[in-house]
């Protein structure tokens, strides 16, 4: 599903010269795999889920995500690797004019649907993720949980083959962070392969699954039990 090969990528800095980030970094994450990405702030988690999806390319290496492949695919491709995406992002990034049915609308709109087929696919995600009662409220109505569950719904709205999570509980007390854990775990048993981006260790430990973490430059696979509070 996803291989990273020989992946290196540096970003320039201000006073000159380059800030490494990731170097010759090679691992493989197979189809339904859960995955945590751990490390401190700064460490690459979110560069990496950027090299992804595309946004951030490799300074040299590969990155195959099923059939798009970062040497080979064309800038008009982009898109459509992305709409096998699903992104969650940890400030929520949701239309504050918009209520929760038209924010979670909004992701299939813009692949061109319309009409029926909307309306159906949005109630259907909404009650995947408990807030079919919540879908004309607006985000600023919300508790930062719901708005969580949002974001989520918004995710998989178009069916994806792969969920990005970039610190999806960074903002949530630990109660509200293992309600939204529960549900990616929920989408992870109905085949979806995740990524989580985390530095939230006790959230690594009580729900434990293949853990990769990033340090200087380097991805090393390492037991969720060994990790720090």
């Amino acid at each position: 599903m996803i291989e990273f090969k020989d992946v290196s990528i540096s970003f320039p800095l201000p006073e000159g010269g380059r800030k490494e980030v990731l170097n010759n970094v090679s691992f493989k994450i197979s189809r339904g795999e859960q995955v945590f990405l751990v490390g401190p702030t700064g460490s690459g988690k979110t560069t990496l889920l950027k090299l992804l999806y595309m946004e951030n390319r490799p300074d040299k290496g590969s990155i195959r995500i099923a059939d798009f492949d970062s040497e080979t695919i064309k800038k008009e491709e982009i898109p459509f690797l992305r709409r096998s995406l699903g992104i969650v992002f940890q400030d929520f990034q949701l239309l504050p004019d918009r209520n929760v049915f038209d924010n979670v609308a909004f992701a299939l709109y813009v692949t061109g649907k319309t009409g029926k087929a909307v309306k159906m696919k949005v109630l259907q995600v909404l009650s995947r993720v408990g807030l079919n009662h919540k879908k004309n409220r607006f985000p600023h109505e919300l508790s930062g949980g719901e708005q969580q569950r949002v974001v989520l719904a918004r995710a998989i709205v178009n069916d994806p083959w792969i969920i990005l999570a970039d610190e999806p509980t960074g903002n949530l007390d630990p109660a509200v962070a293992d309600e939204i854990q529960k549900l990616i775990i929920g989408l992870n048993q109905q085949g979806m392969t995740i990524i989580i981006s985390t530095h939230d260790y006790r959230l690594v430990k009580k729900f434990p699954s293949r853990t990769l973490a990033v340090s200087n430059g380097t991805i090393v696979e390492v037991d969720p039990a060994s990790l720090g509070s």
